[in-house]
C-alpha cells in the first residue's frame, strides 16, 4: 500500500503518542505552488515535491498567538519580557501567564511555557518526517543531502531553542513507530548534553551539504546560516575556538554586510539601497506574504507588541500593548546612540509620529510609554492583508550578521585575540554613530554590553543572561535587580509544562526550584 501525503503527516509528539500535522505550502512563502496530494514514491523520486515536503517545516514558523508557538508571541514573552530589557505591558491584569514570566514567577501550569514545547515538539515532529522520507530519495546526492540539510538546520534551531528553555528534553530524532511511541526513550528527558550533541551533529550535516547565499532560493537555510548557528552554539558551550572558527568563517566569506542605518534592518523597504526584507545583514529570515486565507505570517507577532490605546484620547490603536522596553535597557544607552531610537517607540507627551507618519495622540492616549519598534509593521507602508492583523507579514530576522560579528568578538577576546574583538565592536559602535572604542575599553563585560544593546528586543535577552551568569556568576542578579526583579539560578530554566508530565504518565521528571 503507497503511503500517502496530503501534507498532512505523523509527527512524532512527545507525551502524547502520535500527533497529526498538517502541512499548508503557502506559495508566498517560497514561491512553491499549492500542493496537492502526493504519495511517498513520488516524494523520493520527484526533487520539487521532496522540497515542497521540506517547505513544511518552514511553515510552522507561521503558528503561535495563544497556541503552539515557535517565534511569536509567547517566544517573545520567555525572551524578553522574562528578561531585563522588557516589561510585560499591556493593562496590569491583562495574561497571567506573561506576568508570572515577567515576575520570574513561573510554574508548571503556565500555558506559555507549555504552548512553546507543544511548538518546538510540531517542528521537530515535521522535521523528522521529511528527513525519514528523504532519507529513501532516488535523485542526484546532492539534491537529496541539501534538502535533509535544511530539515535537519530546522531540526537543530527548534532543540537548541528547546534546551535553552527547558534544558533536557526528550530527544526525538526519528519518527516512531506507532507501536513505539509510549516507550521511555520518548517520554523521558535526555541529557542537556545529548540535545547539544544533537543540534551540533545536525548542524555540521548543513554546513557540509548546504549552498551557500545566492546558490538556493531566498529564504531556505544556508550554509552561512548553519555557520552562524553552530558558532552561536559554540559559544554556549564555551566552546571559544569553534564559535571562532565558524564565525570567522561567514566574515571571511564576504556575503554579508552590516545595514548602514540601524532602524531599516526590521523595515520592509529599502532606502536607497539599504535595508529592507532579506537585506545585505539577515543571514536567516522567515519569509511572509500576503496570501489568499491571510496565513503567511506569525502569527499575533506584530499586533502582539503595538501600542495600546487607553486613557482619555481615543484613537485607532496598533496591539495589545505588550513587551515595553524597561527603563533598565532604555537607561544602558550611551548617549547618541542611533539603535535607541531604531530600537524604540518612545511615547512623547503631545504625540509621537512614526517613520509612517502615523501618530500616536501622546502619553494620556496609551497604556505604556515605550513600545518594541523592531516589532512595528505599517498599515500603510508595507504589506498587508485587508483586516487581518493577526498575521501581518512581518519578516523576522532570526540570524544576523550584526549577532556574527559579537559572537567572533566575544570568542576573540576568550582567545586572547582582542584586536580583532575590537574591530568587530567598532564596527557596530561607528555604525550606531558612538566613536568606536567604548569607555572601558574592550573587555568581557563591555562587549556584552554592546551585545545587548545591538540586540535589544531581538528575543534572546533571557538566554544570554543565563548564559553569561554561567560564565561570570551574579551577572544575572545584578541585571534583574536593576530591573527591580528578584533573581534565583533555578528560574535559569522554565518548568516541564505539567501537562507534559501528565501525559508521560509522570516518567518526565520536573526542573529544580518547581
Amino acid at each position: 500500500m503507497k503511503k500517502k501525503f496530503n501534507i498532512k503527516i505523523a509527527a512524532a509528539g512527545v507525551a502524547v503518542a502520535l500527533v497529526s500535522m498538517t502541512f499548508t505550502a503557502c506559495k508566498n512563502y517560497l514561491d512553491v505552488p499549492p500542493q496537492g496530494q502526493v504519495t511517498q514514491g513520488q516524494i523520493i523520486t520527484d526533487p520539487t515535491q521532496a522540497a515542497n515536503l521540506v517547505t513544511g517545516i518552514y511553515n510552522v514558523f507561521y503558528i503561535g498567538g495563544f497556541d503552539p508557538d515557535i517565534d511569536s508571541f509567547q517566544f517573545v514573552v520567555a525572551t524578553d519580557i522574562a528578561s531585563d530589557d522588557a516589561d510585560k505591558g499591556s493593562t496590569p491584569s491583562d495574561f497571567g501567564d506573561a506576568d508570572q514570566i515577567d515576575k520570574l514567577q513561573a510554574t508548571s501550569t503556565n500555558g506559555v511555557a507549555n504552548n512553546l514545547w507543544s511548538g518546538y515538539y510540531q517542528g521537530v515532529g515535521r522535521a523528522n518526517q521529511a528527513i525519514g522520507v528523504l532519507q529513501n530519495a532516488q535523485f542526484d546526492v546532492a539534491t537529496k543531502n541539501k534538502l535533509i540539510g535544511e530539515a535537519r538546520f530546522l531540526r537543530g534551531l527548534f532543540y537548541f531553542n528547546l534546551v535553552r528553555l527547558f534544558g533536557g528534553v526528550p530527544l526525538l530524532n526519528r519518527v516512531p513507530a506507532a507501536s513505539e511511541a509510549n516507550n521511555d526513550e520518548f517520554q523521558t528527558r535526555a541529557t542537556a548534553d545529548a540535545i547539544y550533541a544533537q543540534v551540533i551533529s545536525d548542524l555540521d550535516f548543513a554546513v557540509a551539504n548546504l549552498p551557500d547565499k545566492g546558490q538556493t532560493d531566498v529564504g531556505r537555510a544556508t550554509k552561512s546560516a548553519a555557520q552562524a548557528l553552530e558558532a552561536k552554539v559554540y559559544l554556549y558551550r564555551k566552546d571559544y575556538q569553534k564559535a571562532y572558527d565558524l564565525s570567522q568563517a561567514v566574515i571571511s566569506g564576504g556575503k554579508y554586510s552590516l545595514v548602514k542605518n540601524y532602524a531599516l534592518i526590521w523595515r520592509e523597504n529599502a532606502v536607497n539601497g539599504d535595508g529592507g526584507i532579506n537585506n545585505s545583514e539577515s543571514i536567516f529570515e522567515i519569509q511572509a506574504g500576503v496570501n489568499q486565507d491571510c496565513s503567511a505570517g506569525p502569527n499575533l507577532y506584530v499586533v502582539s507588541q503595538g501600542p495600546r490605546a487607553g486613557g482619555k484620547f481615543g484613537w485607532s490603536d496598533l496591539g495589545f500593548g505588550f513587551n515595553n522596553p524597561s527603563q533598565s535597557l532604555v537607561n544602558a544607552y550611551e548617549a547618541n546612540d542611533t539603535r535607541k531610537a531604531g530600537t524604540i517607540i518612545f511615547i512623547q507627551p503631545t504625540g509621537t509620529v512614526l517613520f509612517d507618519g502615523f501618530r500616536i495622540p501622546g502619553q494620556d492616549s496609551v497604556q505604556n510609554s515605550t513600545y518594541s519598534y523592531k516589532a512595528y509593521h505599517s498599515r500603510t507602508q508595507e504589506r498587508n492583508c485587508g483586516g487581518n492583523t493577526d498575521h501581518l507579514p512581518k519578516q523576522l530576522r532570526i540570524i544576523r550578521y550584526g549577532e556574527v560579528l559579537l559572537i567572533h568578538a566575544e570568542a576573540a577576546f576568550q582567545l586572547g585575540k582582542s584586536g580583532e574583538a575590537a574591530s568587530d565592536i567598532a564596527a557596530l559602535r561607528t555604525r550606531a554613530g558612538l566613536s568606536p572604542t567604548p569607555s572601558g575599553g574592550i573587555t568581557l563585560n563591555t562587549i556584552w554590553h554592546e551585545h545587548r544593546i545591538e540586540m535589544a528586543e531581538e528575543h534572546d535577552r533571557f538566554f544570554d543572561l543565563v548564559r553569561q551568569d554561567a560564565v561570570q556568576p551574579g551577572t544575572a542578579a545584578a541585571a534583574f535587580a536593576a530591573d527591580g526583579k528578584t533573581w534565583s539560578s533555578t528560574r535559569a530554566l522554565f518548568p516541564i509544562p505539567q501537562q507534559q508530565i501528565d501525559l508521560s504518565g509522570g516518567r518526565l521528571k520536573q526542573n529544580p526550584g518547581y
